[in-house]
């Protein structure tokens, strides 16, 4: 089954190009910062340095193994349902269900290889990117040199090959209807504990003084672990939000009932949106009123508030790099696999401005139904926060953060979705329903 995948990789290339690229992102931040752990064990690197070096390692490292398993998750969820009728000639064909996934994991494996090695020659140069910024900063000492060393090194390839075969098994076997029973006990078990965990780190915030150095941490998670309790439900929240919703008109009936039956192709989608609005909001609005707080004292930030702020702006750059590359691949892929439903709505009169306008009320949708739930979850974490650093209710920072991160959301998807159709609208109706026949 592994020669039939390089020859599946060789014969059509252009569907493993949104893994190739999950792979090659996700690699290279998890090389890039491990390689502080590299850094950190050089000789001569002083403790308070080897400390900053450390801690960003870890939870950033941390936050983009978790990111790099759901981006390669998506694509490859994408791509596996979209080569339903080819996997299922196989099983025709006499291939077994074990032999097909071996197919599809060694197909994931070769390519998250491919972009792992082409992720280290990046990683080198944001290492030391990297390290300039805390020398600037004045968080690491500036006598001390990068080193890209065994750690970041075998880090970034394992974790990519584990992540990308990971998701391809679940992938495969969520598309070809593996065990969807136990499958849902599990996702419904996952998601109440998120919440219930979410919820209790959010209330702990409580606990703590305005001025304890830990008190951004348990609203922070709060924000993050209800988040993910909210994304993971996300065809049946779909289904909730368009169960009360009421459009007018025919593009607007017709979004609703596509939306409605593309449930569960567009819960990777919903759960971005969700994942990003939540933890970009909560974490930039968090450390901008905490950054607030601390100059309206007069106090001087020191090395530990300065890494604070520092993870932070990078967890959300790093949350909004592959939040936008999931959310495009899955858009691009989504809007490209219909040609054959538009050309048969052209046929049957509709113009090429109608099928945009109803691809454009479908992403809309989408993205309030992620947007708000992503609020919710962000709030959650942020009301706590504000009320025991300032003893205000809502930050005077929140709107304007909100703003900014939601507009972000609504640009890319918005012009990922129209765009994509665009293009696929360029072909005649005709050609378009007899290819896909």
């Amino acid at each position: 089954m592994f020669v039939l995948a390089m020859r599946s990789i060789r014969r059509r290339p252009g569907r493993f190009l949104a893994t190739l690229l999950s792979a090659f992102l996700g690699a290279a931040i998890i090389m890039t910062f491990n390689s502080m752990h590299d850094t950190a064990a050089r000789s001569g690197v002083d403790s308070v340095s080897a400390e900053t070096l450390t801690t960003a390692a870890s939870v950033v490292g941390g936050y983009g193994s978790l990111l790099v398993f759901f981006a390669v998750a998506s694509t490859l969820t994408v791509n596996v349902r979209q080569r339903a009728a080819e996997l299922e000639l196989l099983r025709c064909s006499g291939a077994t269900p074990a032999q097909t996934k071996r197919m599809v994991v060694g197909e994931a494996v070769a390519v998250a290889l491919v972009g792992a090695a082409l992720a280290i020659g990046p990683a080198m140069l944001g290492g030391r990117a990297l390290l300039d910024v805390f020398q600037d900063n004045g968080q690491v000492a500036a006598s001390v040199d990068h080193a890209f060393g065994p750690i970041a090194l075998m880090s970034g390839v394992t974790i990519t090959l584990l992540a990308a075969a990971g998701a391809a098994f679940l992938a495969v076997r969520r598309g070809t209807g593996g065990q969807r029973r136990q499958h849902g006990r599990a996702r419904k078990f996952f998601t109440y504990a998120a919440l219930v965990a979410g919820a209790l780190s959010a209330a702990s915030t409580f606990a703590f003084s305005g001025t304890d150095e830990a008190l951004m941490a348990p609203p922070a998670y709060g924000a993050i672990l209800l988040s993910v309790g909210l994304a993971m439900p996300a065809p049946r929240l779909l289904e909730g939000v368009l169960d009360r919703l009421h459009l007018s008109g025919a593009a607007g009936w017709l979004a609703v009932r596509n939306l409605r039956e593309r449930a569960g192709h567009l819960a990777g989608i919903l759960m971005s949106l969700i994942l990003f609005t939540a933890m970009a909001t909560a974490t930039l609005t968090m450390q901008s009123v905490e950054s607030d707080a601390i100059d309206a004292s007069g106090l001087v930030k020191t090395v530990d508030a300065k890494n604070l702020e520092t993870l932070n702006f990078t967890v959300v750059g790093i949350i909004v790099v592959f939040v936008c590359v999931m959310l495009v691949n899955s858009l691009y892929a989504a809007t490209t696999y219909r040609g054959r439903e538009f050309g048969q709505q052209r046929l049957a009169g509709a113009t090429p401005n109608q099928v945009l306008g109803v691809v454009g009320a479908e992403t809309l949708v989408l993205t309030v139904a992620g947007v708000f739930f992503g609020t919710v979850a962000a709030l959650a974490g942020i009301v706590p926060f504000t009320v025991v650093r300032t003893d205000s209710v809502l930050p005077g920072q929140a709107f304007g953060i909100w703003l900014a991160v939601v507009s972000v959301a609504v640009v890319v998807t918005l012009g990922t979705s129209l765009a994509t159709a665009r293009k696929v609208l360029r072909t005649p109706a005709t050609e378009a329903v007899g290819l896909a026949a």
